[in-house]
């Protein structure tokens, strides 16, 4: 399982387009090349990092094996650990549950 955090309005839309392509806050698939996720112990530092602002944000958490795009395991700066990025749209299928986070 890995986690990707959204804002409600943007994953409205991905419901309406039928799949997700929201990247990270603001940033798009088709200008980032890949969608932002995280591990199970990443995603909490990633919401307070990128997201402590907002009241409410959702954690998709994803199977992988419903993906049929390529995750791959990349190095950020000097983070721990690398981070997920899926190399391609996220079928909504793939997305087993959406957990709402508030402050």
């Amino acid at each position: 399982m890995i986690y990707h955090l959204t804002e409600p309005h943007r994953w409205t839309q991905s419901q309406h387009e039928g799949i997700h392509t929201g990247s990270s806050r603001d940033v798009e698939l088709a200008d980032e090349g890949f969608i932002h996720c995280s591990t199970a112990e990443q995603w909490p530092a990633t919401r307070e990092r990128f997201y402590g602002d907002l009241d409410t944000v959702l954690l998709l958490h994803i199977d992988e094996t419903l993906l049929g795009s390529e995750v791959v395991y990349e190095q950020l700066g000097d983070a721990p650990a690398p981070f997920p990025h899926i190399y391609g749209p996220v079928p909504l299928t793939a997305v087993v549950t959406v957990e709402t986070l508030t402050r």
